[in-house]
């Protein structure tokens, strides 16, 4: 973003170099979002994350589609747009899904984020949007390839570490945690869970730029993630206000 509003980290040379000679750099901003300050959230805070995670989520699904659509004839990858796509496995849910009401997951996140007034909303909708058009702008095979990274270890890691905030008071905090406790088990199935149908698809350091992009707007939603004293700082996410 630029001077007008937080700005947002993108220095790829520091991730690839930070990374561990037998790890792909991408795995190192994971171990960076695990790091992070998760206990001291509030949850209000929480609901500004759950306002971030919303266009992550967007993206997955749209990664995900792009992934089938490269590959038509997986069988893996159709289960696996089976199990986050036009599903009823986050139903019932009150006040956001009926009884076997199918949807897609972000349709979850979208509906539980009207639960209550989020802090800094349009600030959060203009980068998710930044971010979005950052997703948009890689090439199709590197967005087919990041779904692996996320569903294979990637995001239950995440998932757990959100887990440890320590406030979930509220109808939206409460259907948060419901959908990472929901997608732990989803992904986390050896024989038929999400990881092991994404595995195949082997992702590479061409995705660094999706996962520091969301380590990024986690921290711009919610700045006491943060050590004090740090602040959110680079150029990957374009001003929303640009």
């Amino acid at each position: 973003m630029n001077g007008k509003g937080h700005s947002v980290h993108a220095d790829y040379c520091r991730d690839a170099a930070s990374a561990e000679p037998d790890r792909f750099a991408f795995e190192a901003v994971i171990d960076e979002i695990c790091r992070l300050r998760w206990e001291v959230l509030t949850a209000a805070e929480l609901m500004q994350i759950a306002k971030a995670y919303y266009y992550f989520s967007i993206q997955f699904r749209e990664n995900l589609e792009i992934a089938c659509r490269l590959h038509p004839a997986d069988p893996q990858l159709q289960r696996l747009r089976e199990g986050e796509c036009d599903t009823d496995n986050l139903s019932p849910w009150p006040g956001v899904t009926e009884i076997r009401e199918k949807l897609d997951h972000d349709e979850f996140m979208r509906r539980l984020l009207a639960f209550q007034t989020i802090a800094r909303d349009d600030e959060l909708s203009g980068v998710g949007q930044s971010y979005l058009a950052l997703a948009r702008s890689l090439d199709d095979a590197v967005r087919a390839a990041s779904i692996a990274s996320y569903e294979d270890g990637g995001l239950t890691r995440v998932f757990n570490a959100i887990l440890r905030v320590t406030e979930w008071r509220g109808a939206g905090p409460g259907a948060f945690k419901f959908f990472l406790e929901q997608h732990i088990r989803f992904d986390s199935d050896d024989g038929e869970g999400h990881g092991a149908l994404a595995r195949h698809l082997t992702p590479d350091d061409r995705i660094l730029p999706l996962w520091a992009a969301f380590r990024d707007m986690l921290a711009v939603a919610a700045p006491a993630l943060l050590p004090e004293g740090s602040r959110v700082a680079g150029r990957l996410i374009a001003d929303a206000a640009d």
